[in-house]
């Protein structure tokens, strides 16, 4: 039985994008050792988990980038969940924060990779189709957004570990990863980067439960 990872990069003030979606700021802070803490998460992944929009995003970029998480990001198989069983969307604003990034470093790209043709779309039960995933899958599965994908993970006490990627941003506004009710976590690693971010592995704490809880309690 595997492990549902959820990979996030998100600000001090516990933003995951602005109130638009906006992820300059993640771009504009990433080191290449953060980058590489990125890397080893999803590189070991046996598939990567997003929500439509985001594979929407990834798919309007990756697949011609060259920049090192690329290789992982087109080579390994990635699940879609839909509730419309559709992978159509509209690009959003994390979309164009990259790809400007990339026209402005002047990345080289290169044709579109085959890797996301083999990209499967679930439409079910969100509990029941991790808890299927989690049964039939021998390593880890990453999920990485995005954040109301996210939120649904963490409201339904679906995620086994926390990688965590604290940008030394403060946005004030825009969209949270945990929006309630509470619950406990387990610190089990730590690392600072020259940049000044810091990644957090987590676990949830025994008194956390593996079930969902109430609405309000």
């Amino acid at each position: 039985m595997s492990r549902l990872i959820l990979k996030m990069s998100m600000s001090l003030d516990g933003f995951v994008g602005g109130p638009d979606g906006e992820v300059d700021w993640l771009i504009r802070t990433l080191d290449a050792d953060a980058a590489e803490w990125i890397n080893q998460t999803l590189s070991t992944a046996a598939a990567h988990l997003v929500g439509r929009r985001t594979y929407a995003d990834m798919v309007g970029y990756w697949p011609t980038s060259t920049e090192p998480l690329a290789e992982a990001m087109n080579t390994i198989p990635k699940i879609v969940f839909s509730r419309t069983g559709a992978l159509d969307g509209e690009p959003t604003t994390a979309l164009r924060n990259a790809t400007d990034a990339q026209q402005k470093a002047g990345l080289p790209t290169t044709s579109a990779h085959p890797g996301w043709q083999n990209t499967r779309v679930l439409a079910g039960n969100l509990e029941s189709e991790i808890h299927q995933l989690k049964a039939t899958t021998a390593s880890d599965l990453v999920a990485h957004g995005g954040a109301s994908f996210a939120q649904s993970l963490v409201h339904h006490r679906l995620i086994d570990e926390y990688r965590l990627l604290v940008h030394p941003v403060v946005l004030g506004a825009g969209l949270r990863l945990f929006t309630g009710p509470a619950f406990d976590l387990t610190l089990v690693d730590a690392k600072t980067f020259p940049s000044g971010i810091w990644g957090a592995t987590y676990h949830p704490a025994a008194n956390a439960g593996s079930t969902r809880p109430t609405r309000g309690s």
